[in-house]
């Protein structure tokens, strides 16, 4: 499957399916021969969706002779149609032609994406792979077993000889395509590995079975992208009732944990800093969906998720507070229920009173249109999270003009770029916006966060090239 350079292939299908698992698909020997392919092909197909990649391990197919051989070769053909690479995890360590005999197989006959190393024989040891540029290869640097600290941890030259392991992969991985194997059982030298390979993949095992604690290790193994870890779990989903509910539920644990811990480099302008706290919240996601209107389209935009991230809503009052300090009003008037925290958190940054128009009229107390106190003749700024028309935004804002109250401009987070501006201008009504679609896109490519070319399936699928 391998053209572009394997961690380039790995960062894409990464974003694609935003997913950091990995799927260890190690069938244990008591299983009989003839059932392990179309065991391991039905938890591919079962997972596919939540995975980026997947490991099966060597030995578990080796042990059944030609029989075997073959079921792992046709396996990772199966991953490679269901459009997923394939890490076979085969930790060879050889030199000379020992180790050219081992890459042919890996890469030539197998047809693996990246494989595992062992480093110890030294740099010569890891030239047969590391030669094949669109291949990847994991070197062993901190293992996940027990026995790790016999050797990995002894010190060497006043260092821990997995460091003095970590910095010899930087120095040999001049193509690119080298990363480590770090084991989630050791956040704590997860996090010194990271220290010396800052933008290196690094493969997790460890999770699940071998309790690997999740949020530590990708709290320690994280780039400052919430990236560059691939976290590997084998027989808490292959083992699983239902693999793939396994699989989606690592998937979304994960997630969770790597967007509440990414972080935005000191610096970063506020609108991208925005755009990619957005991002890395799941409040702007890439893939297939139907909205609403029953259309189909490749990014959503979900900003209510913002009531659960309160340093990014600060954020986001400050921007939108920024915008309506040139606008001349009165009050703010929030469109529930999208609109309604951020108009609280703008309110409260701003200083100026808020009220809503209600969505659904009371039949019992004073059976008000509008919550909060106004005097007919004021001026409110309509604030909402986004807009794709501007039909909606008209609707809401009616009651607000039919109770005497004047409206010249409506504000919003983001701005979808569907022809909500056009159709507000028609009622004498400016739209602002913190950020379009259009920067959103070209902040998280500018930033790693996606490729450009899903950008260029947003931009053509909605029409906004």
């Amino acid at each position: 499957m391998a053209t572009a350079s394997f961690f380039s292939s790995l960062t894409s299908e990464s974003l694609r399916a935003d997913s950091l698992l990995c799927v260890g698909l190690d069938p244990p020997l008591e299983i009989p021969t003839p059932e392990v392919l179309p065991r391991m092909k039905a938890i591919i197909d079962a997972t596919a969706a939540f995975v980026c990649a997947y490991k099966p391990n060597s030995a578990f197919y080796e042990a059944r002779g030609n029989e075997g051989w073959s079921a792992l070769r046709q396996l990772i053909a199966h991953a490679h149609a269901a459009g997923r690479l394939v890490v076979l995890d085969a930790k060879r360590g050889d030199i000379s032609s020992t180790a050219e005999a081992y890459a042919r197989a890996c890469f030539d006959v197998l047809g693996a994406d990246a494989v595992t190393v062992n480093p110890l024989l030294g740099g010569d040891s890891i030239e047969s792979f590391a030669c094949r540029a669109d291949r990847g290869l994991f070197i062993l640097c901190h293992t996940s077993n027990p026995g790790a600290r016999d050797l990995q941890e002894q010190v060497v030259a006043g260092r821990p000889f997995f460091e003095l392991v970590a910095e010899k992969a930087r120095e040999w991985n001049s193509r690119g395509n080298i990363g480590l194997v770090v084991g989630a059982t050791y956040p704590e030298q997860l996090a010194r590995v990271r220290a010396v390979v800052p933008d290196m993949w690094m493969l997790l095992p460890g999770i699940g079975a071998q309790g690997g604690d999740l949020e530590a290790s990708l709290a320690a193994g994280m780039n400052e992208d919430g990236s560059g870890v691939l976290v590997n779990v084998s027989r808490a989903i292959c083992q699983a009732a239902d693999p793939g509910a396994a699989a989606r539920e690592y998937r979304d644990t994960i997630n969770v944990a790597r967007r509440s811990g990414a972080g935005v480099a000191a610096g970063t302008p506020l609108r991208d800093e925005i755009a990619l706290g957005l991002h890395a919240l799941g409040a702007v996601r890439f893939g297939d969906f139907t909205l609403k209107s029953g259309k189909k389209s490749p990014v959503y935009i979900d900003l209510r998720l913002l009531v659960s991230d309160p340093h990014l809503m600060a954020a986001v009052a400050r921007a939108l507070a920024g915008i309506m300090s040139g606008l001349r009003y009165d009050r703010i008037a929030a469109i529930p229920y999208g609109g309604l925290p951020i108009g609280q958190a703008v309110a409260l940054s701003t200083g100026k009173p808020l009220l809503y128009p209600r969505r659904e009229v009371k039949d019992y107390g004073t059976r008000k249109l509008i919550e909060g106190a106004f005097v007919a003749g004021e001026t409110v700024v309509v604030l909402d999270d986004l807009i794709t028309t501007g039909g909606s935004k008209i609707e809401a804002l009616t009651p607000l003009l039919d109770s005497g109250l004047k409206v010249e401009d409506v504000v919003v987070l983001v701005d979808r770029e569907q022809g909500g501006a056009s159709e507000l201008a028609w009622k004498g009504i400016a739209l602002h916006a913190v950020l379009t679609l259009s920067q959103i896109l070209d902040c998280l490519v500018r930033h790693g966060r996606i490729t450009d070319a899903v950008r260029a399936e947003v931009h053509a699928a909605l029409g906004t090239d």
